[in-house]
């Protein structure tokens, strides 16, 4: 759940570079949300891999039952 807090937290961080972005026409801040939306990516990319394993790694122990 940590890992879920993290994507919550780094979404609300960046609320105020998008509405600087799409609102101010600010391009620091369009570099800033991309470069937030690459952590998010790589993020929830780690959370994919870790369900992945945890749901096999279920599956062995009902297998071995």
């Amino acid at each position: 759940m940590n890992r879920f807090e993290e994507l919550k937290t780094l979404v609300l961080s960046l609320e105020d570079e998008f509405h600087k972005f799409y609102e101010k026409d600010n391009k620091a801040a369009g570099t800033r949300v991309r470069k937030g939306m690459q952590t998010l990516k790589k993020i929830a990319q780690e959370i994919r891999t870790h369900i992945s394993a945890s749901k096999a790694s279920m599956e062995e122990l009902k297998g071995d039952k």
